[in-house]
Order: structure tokens, then sequence, then C-alpha cells
């Protein structure tokens, strides 16, 4: 990795704004807006100048009525480990007993007969899950499936007269449009909030991350990461409590499921994202049919949404010049080495549909299962070809727990050695593991990490060894591993790895 590359890399680390997911929520429902979250703040509003729409702002009022009455609260129950208790808490180490906390979020009614639609990171390691109505009804639900690559979760309550929302058409969504956002921001009832569409097919670098570190922006990423972040991003307020909830459009069509927001503070500040309704949709099939998400592949790896454009520079490309995802590898015996791609093509087409991004392709792809046929227009050289692909199903992943550290350096791609005392000393560190060496084809040489690089912790775990590092592993969820690191020429920088094909 060049001092360009790594310059790209650290300026998106050292970014200002935080992704966090907007499952924020304390017990005692408004609590909250403590003093550390800052208090919500209610105050009359002058309606004297409210009334008609004009020709710039549309009617939003149909819109607001089709759709709270197709979005539901959401409360769950979940254990977790108290925290220290008492003056000489810090002495003995966090208690082991189990406390019952409650949370809370929103979901979207999908079908009459009870399914509805939420984020994973709303309901992941609940006890209890209950649905709350806009007409007061509460129903326990019980968990159908889960995506943690897409932050999707379906549940399902018993009843058979429920009205399902509209779907649309997230496809056909454009940038400066007007939708509104439902759910129930700190537990208020049903709410509605407007705003546009700012941007689409938006990469966060925020599935995998856990809470302790959801105030830190992801740098590089591997295009081999199961994960799926192609989100609509908004300037509708979304806020803790709104997770799970609607993005529509000023038609009431359901266009997204919001998911995230960018804060300061952990509160709105102008930007939400929302999941698309077409990857929705299909992620919504699969849990209801088979409990599980069953995921075509393609195969190819590409340069991180962080860093696109300073790879292209690399490879002598000016951005914006081409439109399409860059491929920078082929996996051996993937859908995408059958069909004959190669590292250095340019995926420009699916199905017909433009391609302008690798986040686009990802999302795209993720639509399909396996056995799925696509026809992809590329671009190799000068010559624009096409090809069809049937797309493979995924791989069973090695368990976490068996990957001993000579299998994870092999996957990884790279060997390590523990940095000596004196070195510690001498640099003022007090943890850190080398990379000795780098593997062509291998994930680390995908993202550029170089040898002499130093890991400094795994998903919070300090590191010093290859066994600290294998453990890291065997407790990161989805083996999704969000690596802490400093480049030879002392930059830090932070990136995600997933073990998924």
């Amino acid at each position: 990795m060049n001092k360009l590359a790594l310059m790209g890399i650290t300026a998106v680390v050292a970014a200002a704004v935080s992704f966090t997911t907007i499952k924020v929520m304390q017990p005692g429902g408004l609590s909250v807006g403590s003093a550390e979250a800052g208090n919500p703040s209610f105050r009359f509003a002058d309606n004297r100048n409210r009334g008609k729409a004009t020709a710039d702002i549309p009617e939003f009022t149909k819109a607001a009525a089709l759709v709270t009455q197709s979005i539901v609260h959401i409360k769950v129950k979940l254990n977790r480990p108290a925290e220290n208790e008492g003056a000489y808490g810090g002495y003995y180490g966090p208690t082991q007993r189990a406390v019952p906390v409650m949370a809370s979020g929103s979901g979207v009614i999908w079908s009459k007969d009870g399914y509805i639609v939420t984020n994973n990171h709303v309901v992941e390691g609940a006890t209890d899950i209950e649905v709350i109505l806009t007409d007061k009804r509460i129903f326990p639900a019980k968990l159908v499936g889960r995506d943690p690559n897409t932050d999707l979760a379906l549940i399902k309550i018993g009843t058979n007269d429920l009205t399902p929302i509209t779907l649309g058409n997230s496809d056909e969504v454009e940038i400066g449009e007007w939708v509104l956002a439902a759910g129930y921001p700190f537990s208020l009832n049903t709410t509605v909030t407007a705003g546009i569409v700012s941007a689409k097919e938006r990469s966060i670098g925020i599935i995998g991350k856990e809470g302790k570190q959801q105030d830190e922006q992801s740098g590089a990423t591997t295009a081999m990461s199961s994960a799926v972040e192609a989100y609509i991003q908004t300037d509708a307020a979304i806020n803790p409590g709104n997770s799970g909830g609607a993005l529509v459009n000023t038609s009431g069509q359901l266009i997204g499921i919001n998911a995230a927001i960018a804060s300061q503070t952990g509160s709105y500040e102008g930007y939400g994202f929302a999941i698309p309704v077409n990857l929705t949709s299909k992620i919504v099939e699969d849990l209801r049919k088979y409990g599980q998400v069953k995921r075509g592949l393609l195969g190819v790896s590409f340069p991180s949404p962080a860093t696109e454009d300073q790879f292209l520079i690399q490879q002598g490309i000016k951005p914006g010049s081409i439109n399409g995802a860059y491929v920078t590898g082929v996996q051996s015996g993937s859908a995408a080495a059958a069909a004959g791609l190669k590292a250095g093509d340019i995926i420009q087409e699916i199905d017909g549909a433009k391609i302008s991004s690798s986040v686009e392709l990802s999302e795209r792809i993720a639509r399909h299962h396996p056995g799925d046929d696509i026809k992809l227009d590329y671009r190799r050289g000068t010559a624009v070809n096409s090809t069809n692909v049937t797309l493979k199903a995924q791989e069973a992943l090695p368990k976490t727990d068996e990957l001993v550290p000579q299998a994870l350096a092999s996957k990884l791609g790279a060997s390590f050695a523990p940095l000596s005392d004196a070195f510690k000393q001498h640099f003022q560190m007090n943890t850190g593991l080398a990379v000795t060496a780098i593997v062509a084809g291998g994930l680390f040489e995908q993202i550029g990490i170089q040898r002499g690089s130093i890991i400094i912790s795994v998903n919070g775990n300090r590191i010093n060894t290859e066994d600290d590092l294998s453990r890291a592993f065997k407790a990161a969820t989805n083996g999704i591993a969000r690596f802490a690191c400093i480049t030879p020429d002392g930059s830090r920088i932070v990136f995600n790895l997933s073990l998924g094909a």
C-alpha cells in the first residue's frame, strides 16, 4: 500500500462523524435522553403558517396515514451481564450474573397474517419480544429468522387482520426525492418525519461492529465479506427507536427499512440510512421460507468503497472515467472463475442494469439465490464483453473455534511475530503483533496491508500473539473482525475482515 492509498484510508478513519446503529433505548423509556445523551427537548410550535402544500413541497398527509397503520412498536427483553457494582467493583472485575434489560425499536407489517420486518440489531439476543400495534393491541412475537449480514430480521405475531405496507421499488428512487420516515423514536407513539433522499448505494462500514466500537468509522473492508451495505441515505429525522421502521415515498410505498444514523451524539444530526426494499424483499422471502438466507455468490473481490478511488489511481485509471466495479481478484472455483472473469475486469452491468460502484454490485448480487443465472457486461481493456454466470452457494465456513493460529494466518494471507519488549519500550507501546510477511492473493494483500504493519487490536481486544489473534476471531460476531493497525509509515487505520467467501 503506497502513501496515497494510506492517506485515503487515514482520512476516512480520522473523520469526526461516527456511524451508529439506532437500537439505543435505556430502561425507563425517555430516560435515554439523559445528561450524557442529551434530553429530548419539547417546545410549542407556531402553527400560524401551517397550511397547504406548495409546488415545491408535496402533500404528506396521505402517505403519513398509509404508513402509520403499517408500523409497530417492538419491545424486547435482553439478558446482559451486570456492570461492576460498589466501591470495590473495579478491583474484582465485572460480575457474571445476567440482568434483564429492556430495549425497543420499530417494525413494518409485511403481511396480513402477522409477519413483521425489523432490524436484526433490534431483536438479536432477545429472550422475549412484544409487539404493540397502533390500535394499542399487544402480542407476543416469535423470531422467524434473522440475517446479520443485512441487519434484517423477521418476526411473527398471532393475528390475521393486519394492514400490510405497500411495497415500492427502491431501484426507482431518485436523489432529491421527498420521503417520510415512520417509527417509534424514544418510545414516542407513532412519529412521522419528512426529508429527501440525499444519496443512494451508501456503504458506511457498520455491519459487524460491536456496540462498544460504534464511535469509530470503518476504514477499508474486503469485498469477500458477507456483509451487504447499500443504504438509501436521507435527511428525514431518524432517532434511537426508529430502527426497523419504514422509509416511504410520497405515495406511502415502502422504499427502505430504517437502520442507522450518522451522529456525534447518538441522536439525529441530519443523516439516516435505510436498507433498500428490493433487497429487503429477497431477505424476507428467504427467512419466511427457509428460516435463513440463501445467497448466491459471484466470487470476486474489489476495493473497499473508502479506498476505491485511490486504488483506481494506483492502476493508472482516472476515477470517474469509468463506471462499474473494478475486480481485484477472482476466487478459485467460484462462479466468476467459471465464467472467465479476471482481475482487472470492470463489471458495468447486471441483467441490463448499469453498475456504478462495488456497493451497487454487492447489493444486486445479494438479491439472488444460488443457481440463479445472471448476465454480466464487463470491460477488459478497451473491449466490452458479456457473459452468463450461474451463481454458486456459499461454502460452509470453518467454525471460528476451529481456527488455530496457523490456519488463521493462512486464511488471512500473512505471517506474524510478537513485538520485542525493547521495541515496545522504545516506541512506547504496550501491545502489538507484527506482520512479518504477506502472501500473494491473501486477504491482507487484497486490502493493501503491508509487511511491517502492527496489529494493535481485533474487535477491541489487544493483540500480542497469534493465540490472541485466534481467540479474537473465535469471539467475533459472524466471523467479522475489526482490526486496528499501525502501518509502516506510522499511520493508524481501521478495517473490517470477514472469513466469508
